[in-house]
Formats: structure tokens, C-alpha cells, sequence
């Protein structure tokens, strides 16, 4: 019998690419390639921005700087983008999927901008659309999602999903740095880029979140934006608190059902209990926590950023369309779910975490205090430690509505007498984040 050849062309030769590529050439492996793919994995061309560059372990032969033409060529049965961007790429895939090529990308931007509506485009001429390593690196929680939960009701998608900010938090935590030290060190190992404005003013984490949210409660992929906060208000002294109190900092992606139509999709840091799962996540490691009706409470962790662990995603993720293609059928995307109501977080209560540094005067605790009850904002407990002429107070609230803690913190900085606000951190605290 006569296997079946599936061609591969790639758009994208830096990390992940030229990772990706060395899995797929790799001849130790190449008969559990087959088997897992039922067909012989051919690579036909390589799209690159720069023919002069040196690629090593890649064939000259299929480098090419035309990758409009390889989306667009009659040659190949996947193609695998892992060049990233929105524009042109959004239009290399949409080449490729109006032919009925089956398309296999890292792309989170992308997939979270236009990713509902690329998929419907494949499905209309029956194509896959693959996006595994766009969320969590070598972590396979979209495959879960999509096949080992889908008759699953899921309550909540809860996770660590980018390892710039989870280092840094980590660094602070372990070394008691400070926010910029720790910074420099992950852009000294390479974990953070030159700007690391997306990830630590979690935008990265945005994307992906709304991904995971598409596939765990049908939500479509628009572009849409939701609830974000970033790290870069953490200070060593709120680690040093969280530590006093039983908690761990880390910058949460969250998603959640709220009553029967509404939905919460949100990043922001909180105050983890030690004895979570997800506090016990260190490094550049990912990690997400599902809360399912009937599976109850599962964890999925690993390597979440990096070449190597998101070549691996991407190599699932072709074996899959190769059985596809093989077989003659694609995978059919998720519905939307239209009841779904997006809840705005301002209306979301939790407990929270909120220090500012006040001039150490008589008077001045009895109205900042004045500040939470005005709100109807209960304090929990408070902590006051004096510096100089100045003294720090840090409380933990009752649970309150996110708008309600907003709204005292606008108050407390207009009083003379408090000279800044730190952070303001929810704290997960009886299921609440």
C-alpha cells in the first residue's frame, strides 16, 4: 500500500520556525511522524523576509522570500505560519484557506482578532485551522478545549499564560527584587523582548485569553477588547505582604461564567494562596486551571514560551490536519454562543489588596478610612508600617465590587494627606479572582 504524501510549506523561519522545521526533518523520527500523521510529512518550501540570512538546517533549495506565492500555490496541502503579525499575514491565510489548504499557526494576535471568522472561511472549503501553539507553548489546552472537554460545561478558565510576566513576578518573589531588576534579569535570559510592553501591561495575556475563552464557553474572535492590568505597579513591598498573608503574586488570565448567560474575560495580577495549584507555578512556565461541572477542578503546566516547546504545538498540530486530509474530513469550528452577556469587571466582587503611603499625622487613618465606608468598601484588616515622616498602610478588603474599590481608590488620592496609592490587587479568596 502506497503512503500518502502530505506537502508542508512554511511562511516564517525565526525561533519557532526554524524549530519547527528541525522536528519535521528529524529522521530519527520520521516513521512515528508517519504513523502519527498516516502520510510521509513533505516539506516543499520555506518563505523567508531575508534570502541573504544563513538557515541552517534548512535546505537552500526550498527558501524563498515569496510567501504571497506559497500561500497562494497549488503545491502544498498545509501551510504552517509562524511568521506572525496581523498584516499580511491575516491575507497569506486566507489564500490558503479559500483553496481548501489547511492552515496551522502560532499566531495568537491574529487568532484572537480574526480567528472565528478565518475558521469559518476553512470550514467553508473544508480546511483546518490549527492555532494550538498560540496559547501556552508546548501546553495542549486549546486540543483539550476542543476534544477531551467539549461536551464538558465549563465554569471557569483560570491560568498563568505568559512566562515574561510569571518570571519577573517569580524573580521578585524568590529574590525580593524589584519590579525593574527583575525585568532587566528576563530580558538578560531572553524572556523578555527590548519592549516589553506587551507582556508586562498584559496585552499578550488579553489575546490569549480571549482564545481560550472561544473554545471553553463559544465565544467568537473578533478582536474584541476586555478587562486588562498589567505588573508594572508591583512593588517588592506587595510581595513581601502577599508572602505575610499566605499569597503569591502572579498575573492571571481569567475567564468565567457569571450566573447562567453572563461571561467575565479579564487579566490582571492577584494574590494566589500558597496553597493553590497555580502559586507553585516559578520561572517562564505557563499554566491553566479549569473548573469543569462535572470533571471538577484539572491543571495543565509546562513550558509556555520559547522555539523549541511551541514547535512541538505547531507539529501536533500538522499531524492532526495530515489525518485529516488523509481521511477526507476537517475538523468543524466551535458555535458561537449568542445568549452569552459580557460582564463588565467593575460589576465583579472580590477580596482585595490595596497599600498606599500616607504622612504619619494624627487624623489621617480616620479618613482614609472614612474613604472605604463612603464606598461601602469593608476593611478586613490593616497593616501599618512607619518610614520617617511617612507611614504605609496596607489592607485587605471584604468582598467588594471591583467598581466600588475603583472608585475609593480615585477618593484616597485626592486626600491631601495620602502622598501615593501602590497597587490594588484582587486576591483569589473563597473561588473568587
Amino acid at each position: 500500500m502506497t503512503t500518502p504524501v502530505i506537502r508542508v510549506g512554511v511562511i516564517g523561519a525565526g525561533f519557532v520556525g526554524s524549530a519547527f522545521i528541525g522536528l519535521l526533518l528529524d529522521q530519527q523520527r520520521h516513521d512515528a511522524l508517519v504513523d502519527a500523521a498516516t502520510a510521509s510529512l513533505e516539506l516543499v518550501a520555506v518563505a523567508v523576509r531575508d534570502l541573504e540570512k544563513d538557515h541552517p538546517g534548512i535546505p537552500r533549495s526550498l527558501v524563498t522570500d515569496d510567501a504571497a506565492g506559497l500561500a497562494a500555490s497549488g503545491d502544498i496541502d498545509i501551510l504552517v505560519e509562524v511568521a506572525g503579525g496581523l498584516e499580511p499575514t491575516r491575507s497569506y491565510i486566507e489564500s490558503a484557506l479559500s483553496r481548501g489548504v489547511s492552515v496551522v499557526t502560532a499566531n495568537k494576535a491574529l487568532m484572537a482578532a480574526r480567528g472565528t471568522a478565518l475558521a469559518r472561511l476553512g470550514h467553508e472549503h473544508g480546511a483546518d485551522l490549527f492555532y494550538e501553539g498560540a496559547v501556552g507553548g508546548a501546553v495542549p489546552i486549546l486540543r483539550a478545549l476542543r476534544t477531551s472537554l467539549a461536551g464538558e460545561r465549563i465554569e471557569r478558565v483560570m491560568g498563568i499564560v505568559n512566562g515574561t510576566t510569571n518570571f519577573i513576578l517569580s524573580q521578585m518573589t524568590a529574590e525580593g527584587s524589584d519590579y525593574l531588576t527583575a525585568l532587566a534579569e528576563a530580558q538578560g535570559r531572553g524572556y523578555a523582548e527590548a519592549d516589553p510592553t506587551a507582556d508586562v501591561e498584559g496585552f499578550d495575556a488579553a489575546a490569549k485569553v480571549l482564545i481560550l475563552a472561544s473554545l471553553a464557553f463559544g465565544t467568537e474572535l473578533r478582536d474584541e477588547r476586555i478587562a486588562r492590568e498589567g505588573i508594572t505597579g508591583i512593588r517588592a513591598v506587595d510581595i513581601e505582604f502577599a508572602k505575610r498573608a499566605g499569597y503569591v503574586i502572579k498575573l492571571l488570565g481569567v475567564a468565567e461564567r457569571v450566573g447562567e448567560h453572563g461571561l467575565s474575560r479579564r487579566v490582571h495580577p492577584a494574590m494566589v494562596p500558597v496553597d493553590h495549584p497555580l502559586a507553585a507555578v516559578h520561572g517562564p512556565m505557563n499554566a491553566v486551571f479549569v473548573e469543569g461541572a462535572v470533571s471538577g477542578p484539572l491543571m495543565w503546566l509546562g513550558e509556555g514560551a520559547g522555539g523549541a516547546p511551541t514547535a512541538t504545538a505547531v507539529l501536533g498540530d500538522v499531524l492532526d490536519a495530515a489525518r485529516n486530509r488523509v481521511s477526507g474530513r476537517h475538523d468543524v469550528p466551535f458555535m458561537v454562543d449568542d445568549t452569552l452577556e459580557r460582564v463588565p469587571a467593575g460589576d465583579l466582587p472580590s477580596v482585595f489588596y490595596l497599600s498606599l503611603d500616607v504622612a504619619d499625622e494624627p487624623g489621617v487613618l480616620a479618613s482614609v478610612a472614612s474613604v472605604f465606608g463612603r464606598h461601602q468598601v469593608s476593611i478586613r484588616s490593616m497593616e501599618q508600617f512607619g518610614v520617617g515622616n511617612e507611614a504605609r498602610l496596607s489592607f485587605l478588603t471584604h468582598h467588594a465590587l471591583a467598581r466600588d474599590v475603583e472608585a475609593t481608590v480615585e477618593d484616597l488620592a485626592a486626600i491631601e494627606s495620602v502622598d501615593s496609592i501602590g497597587a490594588c490587587i484582587r486576591v483569589i479568596d473563597g473561588g473568587s479572582a
